[in-house]
């Protein structure tokens, strides 16, 4: 990676982390969940508001290091508007992008595009994933029997 994207990246990481999306409250959210990554002590509590089968509002507040509130607000800026089924395939391909492993060229990463060489620190792969999959574990506690309000803890 040249200097100059690396340089953007990271403009872009510190930006989500000054400026965090979805940084507020939602009163009676639908899904709700919160996690921690002890490793690196970063904790998240994510909640949403459905409107239909469409997400409404997003709450992502999370106390961390910079790529775990990067990666929630980057979270919270790419889901609004998306059905369940659609933020579990975007999830899937965030959790491919930190891994490494090859992704279709057809999704439209937006800043998550920033998150790529986080792949090359295996610690900061957990913080980049938590808000992730402590949504994607609300969205499949809630599609098996609606209990919905859970701890995750990102190993």
């Amino acid at each position: 990676m040249s200097d100059q994207l690396s340089d953007l990246y990271r403009d872009i990481i510190m930006e989500h982390y000054r400026f965090p999306r979805g940084h507020h409250h939602v009163d009676n959210p639908d899904i709700a969940n919160q996690g921690q990554n002890p490793v690196c002590g970063d904790e998240i509590e994510i909640k949403l508001k459905m409107a239909g089968e469409k997400v409404e509002d997003i709450s992502v507040n999370c106390v961390g290091c910079a790529i775990s509130v990067a990666s929630g607000s980057m979270l919270a800026e790419i889901i609004e508007g998306k059905t369940l089924p659609e933020i579990k395939k975007i999830a899937e391909v965030v959790k491919k992008l930190l891994k490494g492993e090859d992704i279709d060229e057809k999704h439209d990463l937006g800043d998550l595009e920033a998150l790529r060489g986080v792949k090359k620190f295996p610690l900061r792969v957990k913080c980049a994933l938590l808000s992730w999959t402590t949504l994607v574990d609300a969205i499949n506690a809630g599609q098996a029997d609606k209990s919905i309000h859970i701890t995750s803890t990102e190993k």
